[in-house]
């Protein structure tokens, strides 16, 4: 064999090796604090610490990002673990291998101009409401409040408007009333004084007053045949995000904004950095999935996904300690 092929066929073998270990994610919202994690072990090289190629894309809403992954345009989705009970429900098996949250990050609130009249969710009666897509967690939670408070599935009406400045833009319009939204939206459209809150799910106590647990949301999602099939890569990925969630449990609030995009920041670095700090409890320390929370997050999707209440659906298979269990191994030898 000459060495011109011999060096030809190392360099392929290089190639394939390095195209095995690239892996394609997108996100429900990029900017969205409760996906921080993300983009947040991008910006400190995580990834290429763990030896992965990885491609970050962001879609506007959680549905959108669901899809690319049904579709095999993806390989996973930082996404509401709500949509593994919903897609199990379907006949679709996705798992999530590391948690990032415990609550929604999320609050429902009410413009100003409606505000007067509505100072309940019963009061949206007869309302538009926004969500950031139809089919998305946004819209999971606002048609789970609405039951719990004794609304009828046709008394409001969901109108999908997307997040951050399109989200503000319906409100602004009067083309909502209302809507389901997260942070830095939250804290943007109260400090303009454009919105109150009526359902606060931001925080671990809120959620837990509000839907009687707490609900697992932001995690990484993926196909649970594809993580048999590709065990190194779904390995390295959740090594590098849960050092993510360690650098949030490490760092201030001002530390973590400053190693994030500016534009992320929607032009006001101290509203950011207040976002930040707040949303700080919400984070998993180590990827871990809350022994409480699949439980919650199945009866809020009983109450308003008819697939999910005909069929047993098995939480085991919705989610998997197994790679960030095999993260904290070595710390403890």
């Amino acid at each position: 064999m000459s060495k011109i092929l011999i060096i030809a066929l190392g360099l392929l073998f290089v190639a394939l090796a390095q195209a095995r270990e690239r892996l394609v994610i997108t996100i429900g919202g990029s900017d969205k604090v409760v996906y921080l994690p993300a983009k947040l072990a991008e910006q400190l090289g995580l990834f290429r610490a763990a030896d992965i190629d990885v491609e970050l894309r962001s879609e506007s809403a959680g549905v959108e990002a669901r899809d690319a992954l049904l579709s095999g345009a993806v390989d996973g989705v930082v996404g509401f673990y709500d949509h593994t009970i919903a897609l199990q429900a379907k006949g679709k098996l996705v798992q999530s291998v590391v948690q990032f949250a415990v609550s929604t990050g999320e609050a429902l609130v009410v413009g100003a101009r409606s505000a007067h009249a509505v100072r309940s969710v019963a009061a949206l009666k007869g309302r538009t409401v926004g969500v950031t897509g139809l089919g998305a967690s946004t819209s999971f939670l606002t048609q789970y409040l609405a039951l719990a408070h004794g609304l009828g599935r046709n008394d409001v009406t969901l109108v999908p408007v997307g997040a951050g400045d399109r989200f503000i833009a319906a409100l602004r319009a009067g083309r909502i009333d209302a809507g389901m939204t997260t942070e830095p939206t939250v804290s943007r459209l109260l400090k303009s004084a454009e919105a109150r809150i009526l359902v606060d799910l931001r925080t671990p106590q809120d959620t837990m007053a509000a839907l009687g647990g707490l609900y697992p949301s932001a995690c990484l999602y993926m196909r649970n045949a594809w993580v048999e099939r590709n065990r190194q890569k779904v390995q390295r990925v959740v090594s590098a995000l849960v050092g993510a969630l360690a650098y949030i449990q490490q760092h201030d609030a001002e530390e973590v904004a400053r190693v994030m995009p500016a534009e992320y920041d929607a032009g006001d670095r101290e509203l950011y950095v207040k976002a930040i700090a707040a949303a700080k409890p919400m984070f998993t320390p180590d990827g871990r999935m809350p022994g409480s929370g699949p439980a919650t997050v199945l009866k809020v999707m009983s109450a308003i996904d008819r697939n999910v209440q005909y069929m047993d659906v098995d939480l085991a298979k919705t989610y998997t300690l197994q790679f960030v269990d095999a993260v904290a191994e070595p710390k403890s030898r």
